[in-house]
């Protein structure tokens, strides 16, 4: 087939035209948009100046931020992406006009070949097959710069050391797996582009028939085999030692329940027993959020807290749940996930190597805070699901923990009774009924 046969230039110039006026339009509206935003955010940043009480840290590292975010819903903003559209479509107008300059060249080179042709002049002509061979070659090491970009540029921006001690393990796993896929990678890669600048087509040799070739088959079929095998046995491994944890080492560990819905995480600590008491959804009330029953006693010191804190080098223990859907507990930083299932407790154990503080150092942001995720696309304010975690040192957590109030309190407590007082009073209407009648 022909180049010009596939090639229309009256389609292409329309949809350069489309593209330019797509790209003008992005750029009004975005300025427009701007323009908008700023009058939009300098009225919020008015307001919220203007009632935002100021809050003082109990401790050093400001971890004591129940009161400022109990309750808190976050406003409504609305993000500016016109750059993101307008650079977009710039480069996708660069795309296509490099390949209406690809194909013009062509034509451009067919015609010339033609004129040559029919004005009778002899002479080497141009080699189209040799062309894409070299092409081929130009694009391997465009492509191989381009895997060593991407681990020198962006592989530090997704990789950061973990703050978990069974972190480790998993960086050590997924660094493997990284290793092996990278060496396969660029051997392939190496092979296909060789292979078809070193056997392009020519005229001056016909192709050879190579139907098959048991050892080759044989190669490719095993070493694949063989280190997945390994990867798969590496990674059954290190889940296995991180979920299975003995019951000596679960004792040790402080119990902190998480409790998934859309689209919040609710947080229970243990008590001095270091027990979390039972729950039942039947027991739900404006007051009793997680349904806890408190009739069983080692409710009784379980404390409400709006974020997670946590001491540096000590085994922490989380009990995950969900009221509604399926939720995914997801702590990046700890490489810690399990789902979070209605219905069927789920349980996550790690230990903490860096605090807080450390982390920021190592980061070299001061702002920087670990957080805990929903990794499930559970509905429209998914993207929004997180709880605050902050790890401090073992003597700061107990300044913290102190400070937190208890879920029996005393409007639980008298809820309670006024539940009592209804089932006592019922009873005595139904034993009051019950005599009449019989008399």
């Amino acid at each position: 087939m022909r180049l010009r046969e596939v090639f229309n230039i009256r389609i292409v110039a329309l949809i350069l035209i489309v593209c330019a006026f797509i790209v003008s339009n992005n750029t009004v509206f975005g300025q427009a948009r701007d323009t908008t935003i700023n009058s939009i955010t300098a009225v919020e940043d008015t307001a919220v100046a203007a009632v935002s009480p100021s809050s003082v840290p109990l401790i050093s590292t400001a971890v004591d931020t129940v009161a400022r975010y109990k309750n808190l819903q976050p406003a409504s903003v609305k993000a500016d992406h016109s750059a993101a559209y307008k650079s977009g479509a710039y480069y996708l107008l660069l795309f296509i006009l490099l390949c209406v300059f690809i194909a013009v060249l062509g034509k451009v080179m067919e015609v010339y070949e033609l004129s040559r042709d029919i004005q009778g002049r002899k002479g080497s002509k141009f080699d189209a097959r040799r062309f894409q061979g070299a092409l081929f070659i130009v694009f391997l090491i465009a492509g191989l710069y381009g895997v060593y970009w991407s681990y020198a540029v962006q592989g530090p921006m997704s990789m950061h050391e973990s703050a978990s001690e069974h972190g480790l393990d998993i960086d050590f796993m997924f660094n493997i797996t990284i290793i092996i896929t990278t060496i396969v990678f660029i051997i392939t890669h190496i092979a296909l582009f060789g292979f078809s600048y070193q056997y392009r087509g020519s005229t001056k040799r016909k192709a050879y028939f190579y139907p098959h070739n048991n050892a080759l088959e044989r190669i490719w079929t095993i070493v694949p085999a063989i280190a997945l095998t390994v990867l798969v046995l590496l990674g059954f491994f290190t889940w296995r030692s991180i979920t299975n944890v003995s019951a000596e080492d679960q004792k040790k560990a402080i119990n902190i329940e998480v409790v998934g819905e859309q689209f919040k995480w609710s947080l229970r600590y243990s008590g001095n027993d270091n027990s979390i008491g039972k729950r039942n959804y039947k027991l739900t009330s404006p007051t009793n959020a997680l349904g806890i029953d408190f009739k069983d006693q080692k409710s009784w010191d379980d404390m409400q807290v709006g974020e997670i804190v946590i001491p540096v080098g000590k085994p922490v223990r989380f009990t995950i749940g969900s009221k509604d859907v399926l939720h995914s507990f997801y702590m990046p930083d700890f490489r810690a996930q399990i789902n979070a299932v209605p219905g069927m407790p789920t349980y996550f154990q790690f230990t903490p190597r860096l605090t807080t503080a450390q982390m920021r150092e190592k980061r070299n942001n001061p702002t920087y805070d670990y957080v805990l995720l929903c990794a499930k696309i559970c509905g429209a304010g998914h993207y929004n699901m997180q709880a605050k975690v902050t790890v401090v040192s073992e003597a700061e957590y107990s300044v913290w923990v102190a400070k937190q109030p208890l879920y029996y309190n005393d409007e639980v407590k008298k809820e309670l009774q006024l539940a009592e007082q209804l089932k006592v009073e019922e009873k005595n209407k139904i034993a009051l009924n019950t005599n009449t009648i019989i008399k």
